[in-house]
């Protein structure tokens, strides 16, 4: 059932769920040459002052070997898991722990400079060594990683389940802790995946954000603890608060958002240049500073696909996560469409991308 209400956009449902999932591709790819570069004079003088298409990484830096427009380890796991839910037509956990085991992990040997995509993370490495060195069974290969690495293959999920909140909430949290356990950082990657799904729907990502997904949690859509009333006004006197099993122990995950665009919107609330967002909220990988620098962008530049990924590709660090939650937050509301052709056509494997992107994105339009 969907779960729609005053949809702000009228672009075609599915053209919104393609441009968030290939949205997600482009800005991981854009980041591919310049990630992970703190010493923001050392990025301008390899790159230039101003980075704007797909770059390959130095022979010395992160990454080395890879070439311009590749996916990171980061890409293939979204496509991994959009391979899943494309042959299954939902979520599928087994399917998808089935891809990790015969698919991905033997790819990797636990070592960060090693496998596809040049690079492998501090949560997947914890997981590949508690299920192929120590035979533990999925459900306890967690680690505490604070990082984003969940959102950036979770963010397919939600763009599957982006009419069914509920749903959306429910798988996004299974495969997250798959690989993360920390609750804060189940609670944000969910959050993320809340609002992409209704940027999808056709929601602005604006000031009245937060309301609406904070109506969701009132509904029971939302899996978040809450006991104000309206606009975050005090509780009714006489209220009960009713618990709900696996409920997260607030609701501030989903507030954010509502600031984080005003913000934005705000004439007397300037980042300029807007790549030094990465500077207000952090460079650093976890997922307090990727998130809120990325809903910043994509509030900002949300109707100006290319601007909201190439300033967060310019701000250093993790710029990576940030281009590619930043992709998917702005591809969600540009619609693929309007997402300009060259960073389709530059990206390696495009067609095959493509064609993954679109058959999702049409269950999506089809449920």
């Amino acid at each position: 059932m969907s779960a729609v209400d005053n949809r702000a956009d009228p672009a075609p449902l599915a053209d919104r769920a393609a441009g968030a999932l290939m949205g997600a591709f482009i800005g991981d790819a854009l980041a591919l040459g310049p990630h992970w570069y703190y010493d923001l004079d050392a990025l301008r003088t390899r790159y230039g002052a101003w980075i704007s298409d797909y770059t390959a990484p130095m022979p010395d830096h992160y990454l080395a070997g890879m070439k311009a427009g590749e996916s990171s380890q980061a890409g293939v796991l979204l496509r991994l898991t959009l391979e899943s839910l494309a042959e299954r037509g939902s979520y599928d956990e087994a399917d998808f722990c089935r891809r990790m085991d015969e698919v991905f992990f033997p790819q990797i040997d636990g070592t960060p400079m090693h496998g596809p995509g040049g690079y492998t993370s501090q949560s997947i490495r914890e997981a590949w060594r508690k299920r192929m060195q120590q035979g533990l069974p999925w459900g306890q290969v967690a680690g505490n990683a604070d990082t984003t690495e969940a959102a950036e293959r979770t963010l397919a999920i939600a763009v599957r389940y982006a009419l069914d909140p509920a749903a959306l909430a429910d798988a996004v949290t299974r495969n997250t802790v798959l690989t993360q356990t920390d609750g804060t950082v189940v609670a944000m990657t969910v959050a993320f995946g809340a609002v992409l799904g209704m940027l999808v729907e056709g929601h602005a990502l604006d000031a009245a954000i937060s309301v609406k997904l904070m109506a969701r949690v009132k509904s029971g859509a939302l899996p978040f603890h809450t006991v104000t009333s309206g606009n975050l006004q005090a509780p009714r006197p006489g209220s009960v608060e009713v618990p709900t099993a696996g409920r997260f122990p607030s609701p501030d995950a989903l507030l954010t958002q509502s600031s984080i665009a005003r913000a934005a919107l705000d004439p007397d609330v300037r980042i300029e240049p807007a790549w030094k967002v990465s500077l207000v909220y952090g460079m650093p990988c976890a997922v307090y500073h990727q998130f809120p620098a990325a809903y910043y962008l994509a509030a900002r530049f949300a109707d100006d696909f290319e601007s909201a990924v190439l300033h967060a590709v310019n701000g250093g660090g993790q710029n990576l996560a940030r281009a590619m939650l930043t992709g998917a937050l702005v591809g969600a509301q540009v619609g693929f469409s309007r997402i300009p052709q060259r960073f389709i056509t530059g990206l390696a494997d495009s067609a095959a991308l493509r064609a993954i992107v679109q058959r999702v994105a049409v269950q999506v339009d089809t449920d």
